[in-house]
């Protein structure tokens, strides 16, 4: 019981953890690369910033997904392994 508690525990953080860095990073992301990268360093027009920027978000949602089903699997899997081994 007990060690089930503590996987319930270390799945909800997991959770919690790849939301929060879904909801942050891309916007982050966004907003960042649009002043200072697109307008800042390369004069891009303020038109065009956007546009970009919202490729550089998009493209963060994806790695944070990829991110997150790797360490769920990862957990499954470890977890299946130790349960498997009693």
């Amino acid at each position: 019981y007990f060690r089930n508690e503590g996987s319930l525990t270390s799945t909800l953080r997991t959770l919690l953890f790849f939301s929060a860095l879904m909801i942050t990073l891309p916007v982050g992301l966004y907003f960042s690369s649009k002043a200072y990268v697109f307008e800042g360093s390369l004069g891009m027009s303020d038109r065009d910033s956007y546009f970009y920027a919202a490729i550089v978000a998009v493209v963060a949602v994806h790695v944070v997904l990829a991110l997150f089903v790797y360490v769920a699997w990862n957990e499954g899997s470890r977890q299946w392994r130790e349960g498997k081994q009693d």
